[in-house]
């Protein structure tokens, strides 16, 4: 349809159109300040009365480009959200997968932030089995180790128990520890050990130690001292004796050798101190990466771990433990054990009250042994104690220890409780001073409870360079591992 020009204005007095002022029309002038000059008398005109439709469609465009622009970014941001949230479905799933309702009700609760125990089966499901390994097709744990976590002083304590350790089973009569697991599950297993142990287990996983393989390769190796050189075909290989960096196979041999170490002593005693250091190099690698490398690391256990603990569980945990030095605070032992062969069966008979000791050493918050056990034929460390501390000028090493001392200053000789808690921090102990209650004692005394302690106790005494140890007959009365009254014997160290 033709739109209709704008019709001619007749002359007033001829009444006729002029050509003059059709060809140049006068345009009344708009309102003030509006420099287009249009009216609604011409339309054509550019006014303030008039839109500009050019623009509006260069607005238009804008709006619909920043408005593609914005949903191709929520695109992507709700795309990466459902890219993670579906990965850590992925990976909780792995990681609960297999675990019961008679495993998470033999568990016990704990507060969050509190010191737990953990109890780890270890597999290797990869290895032929003789029939007599087997119980109804169920593997029995190659290795098995209670784990006491204490996050807010950031230390470990990891207890490997012998798998042929006698326990008696009830209905199930004696049996070896590690039938707890075919018998009935790993809610068994759970119960078996806790009862063992005398304490409350609150988390457990199974991991099968091929598993080793691949988490090794994702944090790029661990370091640790292979003890002698291993040649054992079915731990899968040759390994070099010495300091060196393992990648996952090398830390799977060294994980699964036993039999390299049988003219030496028990070889399932030996692999699993080897084990014990290989997951404190893990933990030690992985506490010192950042988030993602964790994220990834726990995406590569999940394949090869079951366990109650949720992924944000242990990333949380993972998290709170950062800072943690391996070397001082990462304790480790194996139950005291004596083998014996009954009726044609090897077993491992527990001392009992070697044991107890440990286990109270160990609920303290104290490392399971004195000091480090290492092997002397092949250089293996058997227990860990946190030592690390400084060389003295004689060119020893004082062990650093852990635990919790009283100093109470018996004396009107000031700054004394400060200056013996400096002497006895030095060590490695956490002190608490405060007056005691009175000012009159002669003689510098460190008190202990337990006679295994004595020699610690000379140790603090040796620190102070005054003193004496005594045994506690209930003549004092303290909650922490040792009490130091400060007497007027101090003068003589000022």
């Amino acid at each position: 349809m033709a739109v209709p020009g704008p019709r001619r204005r007749k002359d007033a007095a001829a009444g006729s159109a002029s050509s003059a002022e059709y060809a140049n029309p006068v345009i009344p002038a708009g309102p003030a300040g509006a420099n287009a000059g249009g009216t609604p008398n011409n339309p054509y005109a550019r006014s303030a009365y008039t839109h500009d439709y050019a623009r509006d469609r260069k607005r238009k465009k804008r709006k619909k480009i920043l408005i593609a622009c914005l949903a191709v970014v929520l695109v992507a941001v709700l795309g990466t959200a459902a890219y993670a949230l579906t990965k850590m479905m992925s990976i909780q799933g792995n990681l609960s997968s297999g675990v019961t309702q008679e495993t998470l009700d033999a568990l016990d609760n704990v507060e969050p932030g509190e010191p737990f125990y953990m109890l780890l089966l270890g597999t290797d499901k990869s290895q032929e089995r003789d029939s007599g390994a087997e119980l109804d097709g169920v593997y029995r744990a190659d290795s098995i180790m209670l784990m006491r976590i204490d996050p807010p002083q950031k230390k470990v304590t990891a207890i490997s128990l012998m798998r042929d350790t006698m326990v008696d089973m009830g209905e199930y009569g004696k049996q070896k520890l590690n039938a707890a697991y075919p018998i009935g599950g790993a809610a068994y297993a759970v119960e078996v050990v806790s009862e063992l142990a005398g304490v409350p287990i609150s988390h457990y996983a199974e991991i099968d130690f091929d598993g080793f393989c691949e988490v090794v390769d994702t944090i790029g190796g661990i370091e640790v001292e292979v003890p002698i050189e291993i040649d054992d075909p079915d731990a899968g290989g040759h390994l070099d004796a010495g300091l060196q960096t393992l990648n996952g196979e090398q830390a799977l041999i060294l994980s699964r050798s036993r039999h390299a170490f049988d003219e030496y002593g028990k070889g399932d005693e030996y692999r699993a101190a080897n084990q014990r250091m290989v997951i404190s190099a893990i933990a030690g690698k992985v506490l010192d990466s950042d988030l993602s490398t964790m994220v990834s690391t726990v995406e590569t256990l999940s394949k090869y771990v079951t366990t109650d603990m949720s992924l944000m569980e242990i990333l949380s945990l993972a998290s709170s433990m950062r800072g943690m030095d391996m070397d001082t605070d990462f304790y480790s032992c194996v139950n005291p054990t004596t083998s014996e062969y009954i009726d044609g069966v090897w077993w491992e008979i527990m001392d009992e009250d070697e044991w107890h000791e440990m286990l109270r050493r160990v609920e303290q918050g104290l490392p399971p042994v004195e000091e480090n056990v290492i092997d002397e034929a092949t250089g293996t460390v058997m227990a860990t104690a946190g030592t690390g501390g400084s060389a003295s000028g004689d060119g020893t090493t004082t062990p650093r220890r852990s635990g919790t001392v009283s100093v109470r200053n018996g004396t009107e000789i000031t700054g004394a409780g400060a200056a013996a808690a400096e002497k006895i921090g030095a060590l490695g102990y956490s002190v608490d001073t405060a007056n005691a209650d009175a000012a009159d004692y002669t003689e510098t005394v460190v008190v202990y409870e337990d006679a295994s302690q004595q020699e610690r106790a000379q140790e603090i005494v040796d620190a102070l360079g005054v003193g004496r140890t005594v045994l506690n007959e209930n003549e004092y009365l303290f909650t922490t591992d040792f009490l130091v009254v400060i007497g007027a014997d101090w003068s003589s160290v000022q």
